[in-house]
């Protein structure tokens, strides 16, 4: 049976939007003003090189879509993410064209695929998408990579209304001037 880890860029207020800046959230871009040193890319190449595949909402795979398949790296990070199977969980999407994509309707069938995987089913961004994965109680895993940053407004990784959810400290570690923090189900 696989696993269904969340890996997120997240601030010390808790927002995960657009830290790219890619977004135009006016606060957007705030990871890239802290560097996450070899330490913080190699978790993230390890993290999605271990992966089986990508689970992502519609907004997050809309913009993975436009952006990953024209992009080249020397590590493979790239290529990963252009090959590995990947749902996209959406109620008004109808194809998914990124190759190896499927279009997922109903959030319960995520506990569907994670029987049909032995691996990690990796979830970047995803705001809505990670809530309603923690609300359903599907999360094994949370993979945080904190920033040194309070933004005051944005969406946050959890918003209000969340069901109740327990996680143990499995790791922390700093990685540049970032913190990663690994959280598992209780």
């Amino acid at each position: 049976m696989g696993k269904l880890v969340v890996s997120e860029f997240v601030t010390l207020d808790g927002v995960m939007e657009d830290p790219g800046g890619a977004e135009a959230f006016d606060r957007g871009g705030w990871a890239f003003q802290f560097p996450r040193g070899d330490e913080g890319d190699k978790f993230k190449l390890d993290e999605v090189m271990d992966a089986d595949a990508l689970v992502l909402g519609r907004t997050t795979y809309e913009g993975f879509a436009e952006a990953w398949p024209a992009r080249e790296d020397e590590v493979g990070f790239a290529d990963k993410m252009n090959s590995m199977p990947k749902y996209v969980v959406s109620t008004t999407m109808d194809a998914a064209e990124w190759n190896n994509s499927t279009v997922v309707r109903e959030v319960s069938e995520v506990g569907d695929l994670k029987e049909r995987h032995d691996g990690d089913l990796l979830v970047y961004g995803s705001a809505t998408l990670v809530g309603a994965l923690v609300d359903q109680g599907l999360v094994d895993e949370l993979r945080l990579m904190i920033f040194p940053v309070v933004l005051g407004a944005g969406k946050r990784l959890f918003p209000d209304g969340v069901a109740r959810q327990l996680f143990t400290l499995a790791e922390t570690k700093q990685a540049g001037e970032t913190a990663l923090v690994t959280l598992r189900r209780a």
